[in-house]
């Protein structure tokens, strides 16, 4: 993955003419901290996880980003991560440069006591980056608004005071904010209905496949449901289920809460992954994790419209294949920027001690999702590139722009 994001930033570099210092510093965090997280396991044993915290660039201001725990979690996963954050950021407007951590761990196999003890010393190791004005963590893969909230305690001892503004995507009651679940997903349907509106297609009864049905997908599929379209395939890591008629995406929600796999879901056809590519549909959603399209996968996909609801599903390859097709990608820093957006909400929200009203939210968040496309587009057309290029163009540029106002220090 962070090869991938190198050879992104290389290629706008080129187009942008950037100075060679700038391209340079931006190809690497500013900051790295590689932390031991020992936690007390509940048979009596301690088990030493590693963990992460990188700062990728603050000239725009503190940094944000998600953390996630997973096996997959390592140096060069984050660092490529805490990169797609700060060109997001960027892109969508906001005072925050680009930040990613996380901890290498199997969760499924933990207690809940066991994830609470290793997330309260994975707070005290990196505490000494974190904070309100330099650096907000939020939740990601295999984290929630409890996650948050156990490091907002944390960090809250150890100042002695209660600091709401330390994280986002905590509980209500703590600081959180109204409509942060829906967040990305719900950006992610308003990007998908500006792409049909660009290729003039009628929004009513279009199919939609997603690949992932955690919190970006099942919200993306429900939004998008209300909207009009008609969900055709979904697929979480166990497989899926497709049906040409359409899946109603509250029946799947109530299924998965009884207990029930989604493959397992009478209302359609058992698909695997790798079906799910090969679905007729007019918008496909990857929403689950980095790396789905490929080479050997972009080439099956029928849909008009891929919208990038996880972050770096595509590869370099799979995404020239896409171009090469004429299909329309909302790229990953546009299509699923609706989670930093309402974060940034949330952590303005948390400094003023003054909260909104969640159709007040919804409202901003549209407006700035659809600033943000209408943006993007106009550059795709003026420079003759792909949706992708012209994000990471208008990101890298006001990032690079940034660093030259500010100069070189000392």
């Amino acid at each position: 993955m962070l090869r991938d994001a190198h050879e992104q930033l290389d290629g706008t570099a080129a187009r942008l003419q950037l100075d060679p210092w700038i391209h340079a510093r931006l190809r690497q965090p500013e900051r790295a901290l590689v932390v031991s997280v020992p936690t007390l396991m509940d048979d009596g044993r301690v088990e030493v996880f590693t963990g992460y915290r990188i700062q990728h660039n603050n000239t725009l201001g503190p940094t944000k980003g998600g953390i996630r725990y997973s096996l997959a979690v390592d140096f060069d996963e984050v660092s490529a991560l805490a990169m797609l954050m700060t060109w997001k950021c960027a892109l969508m407007g906001l005072p925050y440069g680009g930040a990613k951590g996380g901890v290498a761990c199997d969760t499924r196999t933990m207690s809940l006591r066991e994830i609470e003890r290793m997330t309260r010393r994975y707070t005290s190791e990196i505490f000494i980056m974190i904070g309100p004005d330099t650096d907000i963590p939020a939740p990601d893969m295999y984290t929630n608004e409890t996650t948050m909230a156990w490091i907002m305690d944390t960090y809250s001892m150890q100042r002695g005071i209660t600091v709401p503004g330390v994280v986002t995507g905590k509980p209500l009651l703590l600081g959180g904010s109204l409509g942060r679940v829906d967040a990305t997903g719900r950006g992610v349907s308003y990007v998908v209905t500006e792409a049909v509106k660009l290729l003039g297609l009628p929004a009513k009864g279009l199919r939609v496949a997603i690949q992932g049905f955690g919190k970006v997908g099942s919200a993306a599929a429900r939004l998008l449901h209300q909207a009009g379209y008609t969900l055709v395939a979904v697929t979480d890591i166990l497989g899926g289920v497709a049906n040409e008629r359409g899946l109603d995406p509250q029946t799947l929600q109530s299924h998965l809460q009884e207990g029930g796999k989604l493959f397992e879901f009478p209302g359609g056809d058992r698909i695997t992954n790798e079906d799910l590519f090969a679905v007729d549909c007019d918008v496909f959603v990857p929403a689950a994790v980095e790396g789905q399209i490929t080479g050997r996968t972009a080439p099956r996909i029928t849909a008009k419209i891929v919208a990038e609801g996880a972050n770096g599903p595509s590869t370099p390859e799979g995404d020239r294949v896409l171009e090469d097709r004429g299909i329309l990608v909302i790229p990953d820093v546009l299509a699923n920027a609706g989670g930093v957006t309402v974060s940034y909400f949330e952590w303005v929200q948390d400094l003023q001690f003054y909260f909104w009203k969640e159709a007040e939210i919804n409202q901003r968040l549209q407006e700035i999702m659809v600033e943000a496309f209408r943006r993007v587009q106009a550059m795709a057309d003026a420079q003759k590139v792909s949706m992708r290029q012209a994000a990471l163009m208008l990101a890298v540029k006001r990032v690079a722009d940034a660093m030259r106002l500010r100069g070189l220090y000392p």
